[in-house]
């Protein structure tokens, strides 16, 4: 359960910035860790949770170079520290970059995890975003989503024809955001993940940890591949089983850094990409925000404001 303290402002090391926090998106890894899904290893209870935060440089340690005070900026703590529900955060400089003039704190906080996860998932099909790429046909599920979200833009960006999946609800939005053709998930087509062409794909982007293999492999093209970034434990299986197989599924584990995290930044600021923003919270409603998280029904980013 989720409590508001008192604490001291965070005490700074040499290579750290303090951040009056602006900003803070809540993911769904966030959520696990608070359920003890990661005990014994973290957390170390009590425990501020959420590493995705924007805001303001209020003091530098003395070892800090790319950094002033006044500064605005973007920052992916370390998730078995994590913070970011707070006032204040400290955070090492090199998980710190730039928040470009005209980028909101909102829209900014919601990047880290869920857009370069995105991100590294669409660069794993061979995504150029240079204008050289040949595009694929992809399907993306749990398009409405905050991964899945970004990844129709980005995919898009990258001259993939895309169909995306999602809730009835969510169509529209979907559809607005870049996808060519957008599935009620629910529906006998959306379930069987059909196009209306009829097409197989040549990429599956996973978002969603109810995707199972076995209702992925027959919608593949000959050489098709199932890019995970949500793998459930068989999934997990067919990633090793599938090794040697033409049709094959990969898992990613988020690697990218902050050398991304600027690109998607660059890409907001031109308005090439926006944060789907669920639903925005004040600091003292944080509870409401992450009951929102929860129910895994949230459209796009689930924002506290602070």
């Amino acid at each position: 359960f989720m409590q508001y303290v008192e604490i001291p402002v965070p005490s700074l090391k040499k290579g750290e910035v303090l951040i009056k926090v602006e900003a803070a998106s809540i993911n769904p890894a966030d959520c696990r860790i608070q359920k003890g899904l990661l005990r014994p290893f973290v957390p170390k209870f009590p425990f501020i949770p959420v590493t995705d935060v924007a805001g303001e440089i209020i003091e530098i340690g003395s070892a800090v170079q790319q950094f002033k005070v006044g500064d605005k900026v973007v920052s992916k703590l370390i998730f078995w520290k994590a913070g970011g529900l707070a006032e204040y955060v400290a955070a090492s400089e090199s998980i710190t970059v730039p928040l470009p003039a005209g980028v909101s704190s909102a829209d900014a906080a919601g990047l880290p995890v869920a857009g370069l996860t995105a991100l590294q998932a669409v660069k794993a099909i061979g995504t150029k975003f240079d204008g050289t790429g040949v595009g694929s046909n992809i399907l993306i599920t749990a398009a409405s989503g905050g991964i899945g979200s970004y990844a129709v833009q980005l995919a898009k960006l990258g001259n993939h024809n895309v169909t995306a999946t999602c809730g009835a609800r969510n169509l529209e939005l979907v559809a607005d955001i870049g996808a060519d053709e957008a599935l009620d998930y629910k529906t006998p087509e959306g379930a069987a993940l059909k196009n209306s062409s009829g097409k197989k794909y040549d990429y599956i982007v996973n978002t969603t940890n109810g995707g199972k293999w076995s209702a992925f492999k027959p919608s593949l093209s000959s050489h098709g591949r199932v890019v995970d970034v949500a793998p459930n434990f068989g999934n997990f299986v067919a990633s090793i089983l599938t090794l040697f197989s033409k049709k094959k599924l990969s898992t990613v584990i988020l690697s990218l850094g902050m050398e991304d995290l600027r690109f998607l930044l660059e890409l907001v600021k031109e308005r090439k990409l926006k944060t789907v923003i669920d639903s925005r919270h004040p600091f003292e409603k944080a509870a409401d925000a992450w009951e929102k998280s929860l129910s895994s029904h949230a459209t796009g980013k689930v924002i506290v404001e602070m």
